[in-house]
């Protein structure tokens, strides 16, 4: 065994049953789906098969989820399609420290048009305190878009009480699922939110494809204008084939959700870590509320970039960066308040359907002769 891939929650591999799935809109069902002729209606089928599919899996329905080209594209539907709609109400946003580019970039773009953002901080293990969302809300507060889990650290955010507070105050409330759709449960209601975003590529569905739930009644502003499409909230012909992959993809999800391994494998990965390095390694992240597939670790001494430059068949990520000789941590660090000494050593490790036992001990293996 050459290669170990473990970055789940950098991208997934497409599954099989996905591929198979697909196959027949590459060249058979070739229609437009918005047309009504013959050669339309299989690929018309097909989409709204995939709408509810995603739909039976948020437990919404079918007609509150649009097809994106990812979840970046979801993110910034919802941050700018609620701030166009409601912002002769007013523009003021709510976001945390800790959200993934997609949500901060956005935020920034609209800080230019006139809004006013509040980056709320999170704790030590990168959990956002529902207290400090409702201290920041002001009567211009119009949304309040917070991670239901963090891609760095696994740690998932206390949504359902935010969402208590947002309902209170009449604020929306907008989540980016990316990395829970299909590892944790994501039922719309039970979380209450307004809005949330899909990635594909992270529930082995095709890259270039997402969904966004947007709740009935909630007010939003078309994000490409053009023709009818989606109902007349995201204009472009559908992408029949992604969107029967991102179908799929969620259809197997609700299936195994609740069957995993991978949490089992994450927990005996982190076992077998301490066996080998003891005080020398350290947990990043909540020790309970986070992702079932996530382990974030901190090599004390050490620098992640320069574990997994000498171990080239091993596929993780790290927490931070070394340019000119200075470590800079990641954002999700630094709101931590991570120290350069632990956070200069982190490398996340990401578990997915694939993944098996050998496969991690083939990466204790290389680490430890690697950092020993």
């Amino acid at each position: 065994m050459d290669r170990v891939y473990l970055d789940y929650n950098a991208s997934t591999p497409i599954d099989e049953r996905v591929t198979e799935a697909m196959r027949p809109y590459w060249m058979e069902h070739y229609g437009n789906p918005s047309t009504t002729h013959w050669a339309a209606t299989p690929a018309k089928q097909a989409v709204e098969k995939a709408r509810t599919q995603i739909a039976n899996l948020l437990q919404c329905d079918p007609a509150e989820v649009i097809f994106t080209s990812g979840g970046s594209e979801a993110n910034n539907h919802a941050l700018k399609g609620v701030f166009y709609a409601l912002q002769h109400k007013g523009k003021h946003i709510i976001t945390s420290a800790i959200e993934h580019p997609a949500i901060i970039q956005p935020c920034k773009f609209l800080e230019r048009l006139g809004a006013e953002v509040t980056y709320v901080g999170v704790d030590e293990y990168g959990r956002v305190s529902p207290e400090e969302i409702e201290a920041a809300i002001t009567d211009k507060t119009i949304l309040i878009s917070v991670m239901h889990a963090n891609n760095e650290v696994g740690t998932l955010q206390p949504i359902a009480q935010i969402a208590e507070i947002a309902k209170k105050y009449g604020v929306l409330l907008h989540s980016d699922a990316a990395q829970s759709v299909g590892k944790v449960p994501t039922r719309v209601n039970e979380l209450g939110v307004d809005l949330l975003s899909i990635a594909g590529h992270k529930l082995y569905a095709p890259k270039g494809v997402g969904a966004l739930y947007i709740r009935k009644g909630t007010p939003i502003e078309t994000f490409i204008h053009g023709a009818g499409h989606e109902d007349g909230r995201r204009a472009g012909t559908e992408n029949v084939i992604l969107a029967v992959g991102l179908g799929k993809a969620c259809e197997l999800a609700g299936e195994e959700l609740e069957h995993s391994k991978v949490e089992e494998l994450r927990d005996y990965f982190w076992h077998r870590l301490q066996e080998e390095f003891g005080p020398a390694i350290r947990l990043n992240g909540h020790l309970l509320e986070r992702l079932p597939n996530t382990l974030n670790v901190s090599f004390m001494g050490r620098l992640g970039s320069d574990i997994l430059t000498f171990i080239p068949g091993l596929a993780a990520s790290t927490g931070s960066a070394c340019h000119s000789g200075k470590v800079q941590l990641s954002s999700v660090l630094q709101a931590m308040g991570t120290t350069e000494e632990e956070g200069q050593g982190t490398i996340r490790f990401s578990l997915g359907r694939y993944t098996t036992k050998e496969e991690l001990e083939q990466a204790i293996g290389w680490l430890v002769g690697t950092i020993n």
